[in-house]
């Protein structure tokens, strides 16, 4: 069986994210390896309640703020020339990616 690279992205971007996972695939396209994904994992929601009052006097009324953390799974054959170019790949500073190489 031959050696797999699991990429991990996540973001607060959606349409970032699917754009870098057509480049991905794009890349498998030319080098000629498997590609299973891009699996959407669950998104994570980060809330944060705050008062909007700042000083405490008045009605307890609340801000709720949200940040959306989207997440992508891909599977990829760790070909030499297909890891080479996904290395050269500019990935936006609001996206993590993670690249574990796999048996």
């Amino acid at each position: 069986m031959p050696q797999r690279a699991r990429i991990r992205l996540s973001g607060t971007s959606p349409a970032e994210l699917d754009v870098l996972c057509d480049q991905l695939k794009n890349i498998a396209e030319r080098t000629g390896v498997n590609i299973s994904g891009p699996i959407p994992l669950p998104t994570k929601k980060l809330v944060v309640p705050c008062r909007k009052s700042p000083d405490g006097e008045g009605t307890a009324t609340w801000d709720h703020w949200e940040m959306r953390v989207h997440k992508r799974l891909i599977d990829i054959d760790a070909d030499e020339r297909a890891l080479r170019q996904l290395m050269r790949i500019q990935v936006p500073k609001n996206i993590n990616i993670e690249i574990v190489l796999e048996e």
